[in-house]
C-alpha cells in the first residue's frame, strides 16, 4: 500500500502540479533522498532516472551539491548507490571529473560565486570574522561550502543553489540556512514558485513538518505578491 501511494504521489499526481520537467524533478528527489539516506529509495530512483536518459553526471552532481551540508560521509554512501546502478544498468562506474579549481584558486572562485548570490554582505561577514573561528566561516565557508561544489561543471548556478535549498530543507532544523538559500534563489533568477514546487516534489519523502518549516521560510525570503 505504501508503494502505491508513493508511486501514485511521484509518478502521477506531484509531476502535473509543478513546473519542473522529469530531470529536473530526478535531481530535486536524488539530491532529497541523499540527504536523507534512504537508500533503497535513492536505488530506486536512481534506475528510474537513467532509464529515463538522464545523465550519471547530473544525478552525481545532485548529490555533491550537498557534500558541504549533508556532509561527506552521506554523500559518499550515495554515490556508492549511483555507481551500483550504473553498473547494472550496462554503464559502468565511472563519471568523468568536474573539478575545475586547484588549492590555488579555489577560494578566490568560491568567493566570487558567494558575493555573486549574497552579495557585498561576504566581505562584512569576512571583516568580522573573530580569529578563533575564521578557519571555519571564512576558509571553509568559502572555499570549501562555495569554491569546491558551486564551480563544478554539470549543472548550471541556479540548479546548484536550487539544490542546496532543497538539501537544507531536507535535513530539517536548519531554518536560518533554509531562509538564507531561499534568499539565494531568488537572487540567481530562481522564482517563488520553484522553491514551493521543489518542496511538492520533496513532500512526499521528508513529510509536512519539514515541508511547513521550509515553506515558512520561503515565505519571509520571497513573499507571496
Amino acid at each position: 500500500a505504501l508503494d502505491q501511494i508513493l508511486a501514485r504521489l511521484t509518478e502521477r499526481d506531484i509531476p502535473q502540479h509543478v513546473g519542473y520537467d522529469k530531470r529536473m524533478i530526478a535531481l530535486i528527489t536524488t539530491a532529497t533522498l541523499t540527504a536523507l539516506g534512504a537508500e533503497t529509495l535513492l536505488a530506486d530512483q536512481i534506475r528510474q532516472a537513467l532509464a529515463a536518459g538522464i545523465k550519471p553526471l547530473q544525478l552525481r552532481e545532485a548529490m555533491y551539491q550537498g557534500f558541504a551540508y549533508a556532509g561527506i560521509a552521506r554523500v559518499s554512501e550515495a554515490e556508492k548507490v549511483l555507481a551500483a546502478q550504473m553498473k547494472a544498468a550496462g554503464l559502468g562506474d565511472q563519471i568523468e571529473d568536474a573539478t575545475v579549481v586547484n588549492d590555488r584558486d579555489r577560494f578566490d572562485k568560491g568567493l566570487a560565486i558567494q558575493k555573486g548570490i549574497f552579495g557585498e554582505a561576504i566581505d562584512q561577514i569576512h571583516k568580522s570574522a573573530r580569529p578563533d573561528e575564521r578557519y571555519l566561516n571564512v576558509d571553509l565557508l568559502t572555499g570549501f561550502c562555495f569554491g569546491d561544489t558551486y564551480t563544478r561543471t554539470g549543472l548550471t548556478l541556479k540548479e546548484r543553489e536550487l539544490l542546496t535549498f532543497v538539501f537544507i530543507a531536507a535535513m530539517g532544523g536548519c531554518e536560518p540556512q533554509v531562509k538564507a538559500h531561499a534568499g539565494g534563489n531568488i537572487s540567481v533568477g530562481n522564482t517563488r514558485k520553484m522553491l514551493i514546487d521543489a518542496l511538492v516534489v520533496m513532500l512526499p519523502y521528508i513529510g509536512f513538518p519539514k515541508t511547513l518549516n521550509a515553506l515558512a521560510m520561503v515565505n519571509e525570503a520571497a513573499p507571496a505578491k
